[in-house]
């Protein structure tokens, strides 16, 4: 698990550490040093603490002008427990919506299990977007049942044409305006 690292690609474009309205502004990484674990497996050190044991991130790209955010995830999303979706959306999301983000790209490959509660935080979150949307990029099919046995879909889009195998391929912008346009195709479905 050490060996997975954040896509670092973007990172001429945009370091969450050297943002300052970014949660992890000021950060220091020490790449020669593993001190992160999840069940006791060091992850690379580039992956950010959230408040949870058990899901780390990485913000790989936000644009305030636009409004949008693109963040990667590593580990077990654990709501039952660990109250994942509690850290995710007071620790990172606020301070993200504060700034005026209201698009949100969750990548989840590396999402490897996920245990679900409620859907609160979801529905809270999905209502603080408002003209905006929260989409699951890359979820595994068997997390997305799993999201959708707890009523997640009902707040953040997945599956479908969100499984975007090409994406490292794309500038953020790209990307972004890719999701966008499959989320308002959506939207218009309905």
């Amino acid at each position: 698990m050490h060996e997975i690292e954040p896509y670092y690609r973007w990172l001429h474009l945009y370091n969450p550490a050297e943002d300052e309205r970014s949660p992890f502004h000021g950060k220091e990484y020490n790449y020669d040093l593993y001190s992160e674990n999840i069940y006791g497996y060091y992850i690379d050190p580039a992956w950010d603490f959230m408040g949870s044991e058990t899901l780390y991130l990485k913000i790989l790209y936000a644009s305030y002008d636009e409004g949008y955010a693109i963040i990667e995830f590593i580990g077990e999303w654990n709501d039952t427990i660990n109250n994942d979706i509690m850290h995710l959306k007071r620790n990172v999301i606020e301070a993200l919506l504060h700034e005026g983000v209201n698009k949100f790209i969750l990548i989840g490959e590396n999402i490897f299990n996920f245990h679900g509660s409620d859907d609160c935080y979801y529905e809270e979150w999905f209502e603080e977007v408002e003209e905006g949307w929260i989409a699951a990029v890359n979820f595994p099919e068997f997390v997305q049942d799993e999201l959708k046995n707890f009523n997640v879909d009902s707040f953040v889009n997945m599956g479908g044409s969100l499984q975007i195998d090409k994406w490292r391929t794309l500038s953020p912008q790209r990307f972004f305006l890719l999701v966008d346009q499959l989320i308002q195709r959506r939207i218009s479905l309905y």
